[in-house]
């Protein structure tokens, strides 16, 4: 393992007795390298293993981020960093904060929008990541086409926030992005979310001017910029997840 970042100041023998019985080996640099930090998917992970790399990293880079997270494990966390656990529990995610960690302020400022309000635990995750990374966010949710006058006016006070880039999560058609890239003047973030239809799991991709999509149920890759560019519109793509 690395010697940490700036965040902490732990050497590899101050945190490595939390994360060597489960051979993890966390990446302490990668916030420095990249500007983005390391999150911790704990849904594939044990409890017991969740615990010892986020232990690790709070007290090595004073801050871990955790997504997917069970009740129990968030339960677990709380109870041992207790009043320094920003739990979003409709995200199923959290930042775990040493006592004495103070979370930047980068001066950006994020718009995330849904299209129902079944597309919010995406949003809720995308939300969480932009703020550790010392953005500012404002939300509007449940704005979808399916009664596009809520959207429009809505809209027209968040454009006038200064927001830089939007964030658009849609399941369904995946209709929303395309709409709003076309009103707004800033770059927009598709981040499609799945459907049920007859016990199957399926996803739409609309493709528009302006739009970039991203991965399926990810409110992390929204926010980090891992991303593919959709170069032309009027395309609806649907997938069958498996």
């Amino acid at each position: 393992m690395g010697q940490s970042g700036s965040g902490g100041g732990a050497q590899d023998g101050e945190s490595s007795e939390h994360v060597d019985a489960i051979d993890a080996r966390p990446d302490f640099d990668r916030e420095t390298r990249k500007g983005i930090p390391e999150i911790v998917l704990a849904g594939v992970k044990t409890d017991e293993q969740v615990l010892s790399i986020v232990r690790a990293f709070v007290e090595t880079n004073g801050r871990a981020v955790a997504t997917r997270l069970r009740a129990g494990t968030l339960a677990l966390l709380q109870a041992e960093f207790p009043g320094h656990v920003d739990a979003r529990p409709v995200a199923r995610a959290a930042a775990i904060h040493a006592p004495d960690y103070i979370r930047p302020q980068t001066g950006g400022h994020v718009g995330i929008l849904t299209a129902g309000t079944s597309d919010i635990p995406v949003a809720e995750e995308a939300r969480l990541v932009a703020e550790e990374m010392g953005c500012q966010t404002a939300t509007l949710y449940d704005v979808g086409v399916a009664g596009l006058h809520r959207l429009l006016s809505p809209l027209r006070e968040l454009l006038a926030s200064d927001v830089a880039v939007l964030v658009v999560c849609a399941g369904m058609d995946g209709a929303l992005p395309s709409v709003v890239s076309g009103l707004s003047p800033v770059p927009v973030i598709g981040v499609p979310t799945s459907f049920e239809v007859d016990g199957e799991q399926y996803i739409a991709v609309t493709a528009g001017w302006g739009l970039d999509a991203q991965g399926v149920q990810n409110g992390i890759d929204k926010i980090q910029g891992t991303h593919t560019v959709v170069p032309k519109g009027g395309t609806l793509l649907v997938f069958k997840l498996r």
